[in-house]
């Protein structure tokens, strides 16, 4: 059997790691070999760089740094790990992909989505997931739980302007719109078990 690639994708607190191990277990218990990971990270030279990111002052980087930054690290995040595993027949889930780097690079940052599918072409060689999950949440409410979960210590990302998260969830709902063979917005309002049923309706044709 094949294996398959599914990122969960979404703004600031809307619950892609919790909802990232919760399917997981939900696809292992049907007996499927299911691979989690991450980005910015997933792998020993991808989680260095996450550091660098991810940490320090809101305006360390420029966008165009960030963009190169998150392209080095997925670059080794597919060969060394996503790809294998695939390769393999695992299905590999991922807490963000390609789609955060279009939105919040692409999109709030003002790069522009094809600059960054350049970057991917290149480091990646263009591999795009068989599904990805937009977790759908208000900013309002998805501020309220990011800061709830980690008390204020948010990290760069987190800490950027409200008008800038405003771009990133305008970012995505254009990407969802333009590409609705790969996307599926689910909602992520409710409880977790609930949200879960969701994600795994949404992927259901794939199994």
């Amino acid at each position: 059997m094949p294996g398959r690639f599914i990122t969960l994708e979404g703004g600031e607190g809307v619950g892609k790691s919790t909802q990232l191990r919760r399917l997981a277990d939900a696809l292992g218990a049907r007996g499927l070999d299911v691979v989690t990971t991450r980005e910015p990270g997933g792998s020993p030279g991808a989680e260095a760089i996450r550091r660098l990111l991810m940490e320090g002052d809101v305006e360390r980087w420029t966008a165009q740094t960030e963009a190169l930054l998150f392209a080095a690290a997925r670059s080794d995040h597919v060969a060394r790990v996503i790809k294998p595993a695939l390769d393999h027949g695992a299905w590999v889930l991922c807490d963000r992909y390609i789609d955060s780097s279009l939105a919040y690079q692409g999109g709030a940052g003002g790069i522009g989505m094809a600059s960054i599918m350049r970057l991917h072409e290149i480091g990646s060689g263009g591999l795009l997931p068989d599904r990805t999950l937009l977790l759908d949440l208000a900013l309002y409410d998805a501020a309220w739980r990011e800061l709830a979960r980690d008390k204020g210590n948010l990290d760069r990302f987190g800490r950027k302007s409200g008008s800038y998260h405003e771009g990133v969830e305008q970012a995505f709902r254009e990407l969802a719109e333009h590409n609705p063979d790969r996307y599926r917005r689910v909602d992520a309002d409710g409880s977790e078990a609930d949200v879960t049923e969701r994600l795994l309706a949404a992927i259901e044709d794939l199994l």
